[in-house]
This record gives C-alpha cells, sequence and structure tokens, in this order.
C-alpha cells in the first residue's frame, strides 16, 4: 500500500500581518484590502490568510509592489555643499552615506553634484533604486537655481522649450522665475550636470543649485546634513511613480545616473 503523501506546512508570515507592520493600516484594514481584491501576491490574487516569504514572494497593492523584503530602509537626506553622492570616496571627501545610520548598509540613488545641495534619496532597496535612475520612467526632479544675471522672458522660453546642449536638445522643462535670479526648474532627464549647462547655455550661470523635490517627495523642513526614514507612504508613492507606462520618457541605457544638477 502506497504511502500517503503529506503536504508542508505552509511557511511566512500572514500577509495581513505583513502589510499592517509596514505601515499600510490596522490588521483589519489589511484584511478588507485582500478581500477585495486590491493585492496580489506573485501576480495572483490570494485568499484571506494567505502566507508569504518576504524573501522572495512580490505583494503589490493597485498594482504598486510593496517593500516588505526584510532589512528594506528608506532615507531622505538634504545634502549640503562639499559632501559626494557617493558609497565612498578614494579622495577623502565626506560622503552622503556618512549623513545615515551605518547599519545597514545602503546607497545613494542618483547623485547631486558636489557643490550642489538638496534632497537625495539613500536606501538599500535595489529594486525602487534601478526604477528611479532608469532614464525611461523620468521621474521629475525640481531645483532652485541661483544664476548670474537676470533671465529675459526670451532666455527663460528657451529652458522652457530646450537648448542645445553638447549631447543633443535637452526635452523641455518647466521653468518659473521665483525672483529677478532666481529660478525654479523641474526637469525629468538625467543628463550630467544638465541644469548648469543648461542655464550657462543661455548666458547665466549657476552660483547656487538645491534639489527641493524628488518624484512626489519633497520636506522643507529637513535641515541640511540632516536625514529622515521615509514613510511608508512616501516610499509606495516612489514606487507608482516609477511604474512600467506605455509612454516612457528617455531611451537612455539602464545603467545611467538620473540625476541631472
Amino acid at each position: 500500500m502506497a504511502e500517503e503523501t503529506v503536504e508542508p506546512l505552509p511557511t511566512g508570515e500572514r500577509l495581513q500581518k505583513v502589510m499592517a507592520r509596514l505601515g499600510v493600516g490596522s490588521r483589519r484594514v489589511c484584511e478588507d484590502l485582500i478581500s477585495d481584491g486590491r493585492v496580489t501576491v506573485n501576480g495572483e490574487v490570494p485568499v484571506l490568510g494567505r502566507r508569504v516569504d518576504t524573501a522572495v514572494d512580490r505583494v503589490e497593492l493597485d498594482g504598486v509592489p510593496l517593500p516588505v523584503q526584510p532589512g528594506l530602509v528608506h532615507y531622505l537626506v538634504n545634502k549640503p555643499a562639499g559632501v559626494v553622492s557617493t558609497a565612498e570616496d578614494t579622495h577623502g571627501r565626506p560622503a552622503v552615506v556618512s549623513l545615515v545610520p551605518d547599519e545597514p548598509r545602503v546607497f545613494p540613488v542618483g547623485r547631486l553634484d558636489m557643490d550642489s545641495e538638496g534632497l537625495i534619496l539613500v536606501t538599500n532597496d535595489g529594486e525602487l533604486t534601478h526604477r528611479l535612475t532608469h532614464p525611461s520612467f523620468g521621474v521629475p526632479k525640481e531645483y532652485l537655481v541661483q544664476v548670474e544675471g537676470e533671465p529675459t522672458s526670451g532666455e527663460v522660453r528657451r529652458l522652457r522649450e530646450g537648448v542645445e546642449l553638447d549631447d543633443g536638445m535637452t526635452a523641455p522643462a518647466r521653468v518659473a522665475v521665483v525672483a529677478p535670479t532666481l529660478l525654479r526648474m523641474v526637469i525629468h532627464e538625467g543628463r550630467n550636470r544638465q541644469i548648469r549647462r543648461m542655464c550657462e547655455t543661455v548666458g547665466h550661470p549657476v552660483l547656487r543649485l538645491v534639489r527641493t523635490r524628488i518624484g512626489p517627495v519633497t520636506d522643507p523642513s529637513l535641515s541640511p546634513g540632516t536625514y529622515r526614514p521615509l514613510s511608508f507612504d512616501e516610499v509606495r508613492s516612489l514606487a507608482a511613480a516609477v511604474m512600467p507606462s506605455d509612454t516612457p520618457t528617455g531611451d537612455g541605457p539602464p545603467d545611467a545616473p538620473a540625476d541631472a544638477d
């Protein structure tokens, strides 16, 4: 007589418990989201009580991935001038990762020029980093730009419509005049030192450059040289901002840095 096959007991944590721990909502709220079919695990709608292996299973809410892998951290840093946006520096200059806790090991998302200031993300979330730095997603970034001289309306219009650089024409940018020598610029391309080159091309070199927003994330109260963890809603909004679309922006290589200070 053949021996009866015994199915292994399910392993992992219950899905609603994982979601509640992330900050999606109370366990009851998470159960309702699962029951309503708004949650998927590896592309399939789970039954209530489903267990997940957070190290391998992909969990999505309304089609947006949730950061369920253990040990993920997401920091927002206000980088001062003089700090390099790398994990380490061979010349002994201070690196942006020195502004956040030593453990776990993290990396900056993209870059800000050493002389530039403002917001930069630091994380160990490899999937989110890849999407945020891939030029096909074109995450908008906002900068306050102090320039030499007072740009004319025609020069501002050139910045808005795109200017010819040595690596080709730039995409249209959102440009607002905040003060005679201060511009607010929003771009979605990732060319090296793009804003500096754009402003120099129209005859107004940059004196100071401060990034104030990355996609949907901003924080005017964050002091230079300090950091804070991103909230669950901020992480999810970033993930939503880099979901694949039918009309991606740009066609650069997958590993091209996506910052343009």
